[in-house]
């Protein structure tokens, strides 16, 4: 316990310092931890402004663990959310709501490295919206569909090829095939022998894993940008409307593929169970949600895919699901280095549900392509 507790007054003592770094103003009144994330430590702030009312900020501290390069990942965010400004700005919206806006420093940098060498940024806090860890009902999904898909037509003539890869080869599932290859080769954590229907599961998909970076060397797909990490709780919805207003968590905007985007919602928001769910006969890819993303994305794109890129979005879901069952059982065997676990098999129990997941598109596969021709 006094090795806990010393633990925590260190992390305040950066969080204090961090807070006075950056040009905040008024009085701090409130600091909690804020969201779901697996990767960065989130904190919410909320600031007293004299006679004019009270603010909220988000502060985070990135995982250099994760995001080796801080510097570079900045410039990504800086690069898109500019852009986004400019054409939000074009379009008659407003961009305080409908793009993520960085809070300087007190050295008018857009991010602070404290003492410990740790990497800080923080957005001004978007109010009266709110993001949804599991669909409470369709519209919602509905809206998060339009959003990121029109994040992909606000963005469709960024120059895909100055982004940084903030974490390389993120989407590369034909190297994480590998990668996962070699984790169970060397089975560090002694876990690979009561695991090996899942890893039989891997073995039999290879082709899965590599369809995507095959058409690529044919030169099928183009390169655009991409959040790579596109969960219903990675978009703001306006709490009077009901319309997805922002995209937000920006730390994986990257170079990729619009099928990869559009199969991370599917693998996320399109399952009937949570992420996590030990109970499988749970968990299934309910084609109603699949329609209705469908129907939202490509709406949302207004025709900026191209006709190859649309027929490849059922594989887009199967290969994101895939590939991140996969990544969830090799840090299982690795020993759950990577993703936040919160029991000792919580990696195994996310990857068995990724794999239901599969099965089921699999026996669903001629219904997600007639869905798909349908609004094309």
């Amino acid at each position: 316990m006094g090795g806990l507790r010393r633990m925590e007054r260190v992390a305040n003592r950066q969080v204090e310092e961090a807070i006075q770094n950056f040009k905040f103003e008024g009085t701090l009144i409130d600091t909690r931890p804020y969201g779901s994330g697996h990767i960065n430590d989130t904190y919410l702030l909320t600031f007293e402004i004299a006679s004019m009312g009270r603010m909220k900020v988000i502060l985070q501290r990135m995982n250099k663990q994760i995001f080796t390069k801080p510097e570079e990942l900045m410039e990504n965010i800086i690069g898109v959310t500019s852009y986004l400004r400019e054409k939000i700005i074009e379009n008659g919206g407003d961009p305080d709501r409908e793009t993520l806006n960085l809070i300087p420093t007190v050295g008018e940098k857009p991010y602070y490295i404290d003492s410990k060498g740790d990497y800080w940024r923080s957005y001004i806090f978007i109010t009266d919206a709110t993001s949804y860890d599991q669909v409470e009902k369709p519209e919602d999904f509905y809206q998060s569909a339009v959003a990121f898909g029109n994040f992909q037509r606000l963005l469709s003539d960024y120059p895909a090829g100055t982004l940084h890869e903030t974490i390389q080869g993120f989407h590369d599932t034909k190297a994480r095939f590998q990668t996962f290859r070699e984790a169970v080769k060397k089975d560090v954590c002694g876990r690979a022998a009561k695991v090996q229907k899942e890893i039989e599961f891997v073995l039999a998909h290879e082709e899965v894993a590599n369809i995507f970076s095959d058409l690529q060397e044919k030169g099928e797909l183009p390169l655009r940008v991409t959040h790579n990490d596109t969960k219903l709780n990675n978009i703001m919805i306006d709490n009077c409307t009901g319309k997805g207003i922002c995209v937000i968590d920006l730390d994986t905007v990257m170079p990729g593929l619009a099928m990869n985007d559009f199969g991370d919602s599917i693998r996320f928001g399109a399952s009937t169970a949570a992420e996590d769910e030990q109970d499988l006969s749970k968990v299934s890819c309910s084609m109603e949600l699949f329609e209705i993303y469908v129907k939202g994305f490509l709406e949302g794109c207004a025709g900026r895919l191209t006709p190859r890129e649309v027929e490849l979005l059922p594989m887009g879901a199967k290969v994101m699901t895939f590939e991140c069952g996969m990544r969830f059982l090799t840090d299982y065997l690795e020993g759950d280095h990577y993703f936040k676990i919160h029991r000792e098999e919580h990696n195994l129990d996310r990857c068995r549900t990724q794999f239901k997941l599969v099965e089921d598109m699999e026996r669903k596969w001629d219904m997600m392509q007639q869905i798909v021709k349908k609004y094309q």
